[in-house]
């Protein structure tokens, strides 16, 4: 069974830093494509990030690049997204997300492309 474990959210100050993890187990980490995506109160759920582990690709929303770093933790089958300098607009519920033999592209990451999800963390980044 694929299960997916989002930690690490909580309150941060603007300009702070905050890591959420991803716990994953249930299938071959290496064939998967990680994403992570968020949505905050009122708004529709955006793609935030993904990574491809086949070939390492990685994608970032406008929003966050040069914010947000990708990254895993391959003997532990976890993903990562380090997130500096937050600002309160990226307060949002942060999910993570996987589907095997996905490679991501420059164009985003689409929720309806994704076969599994976690149950998400939430995010508040005070200003």
């Amino acid at each position: 069974e694929v299960q997916l474990v989002e930690s690490g959210g909580g309150l941060v100050q603007a300009g702070g830093s905050l890591r959420l993890s991803c716990a994953t187990s249930g299938f071959t980490f290496h064939d998967y494509a990680i994403g992570w995506f968020r949505q905050a109160p009122g708004r529709e759920r955006e793609g935030v990030s993904c990574l491809s582990n086949p070939d390492g690709t990685t994608y970032y929303t406008d929003a966050v690049k040069g914010r947000f770093t990708v990254s895993t933790d391959n003997t532990k089958n976890t993903v990562f997204l380090q997130m500096d300098n937050p600002k309160p607009e990226d307060t949002a519920v942060y999910y993570c997300t996987a589907r095997p033999f996905y490679y991501c592209t420059q164009y985003g990451v689409f929720d309806d492309a994704m076969d599994y999800w976690g149950k998400g963390t939430t995010v508040t980044v005070s200003s």
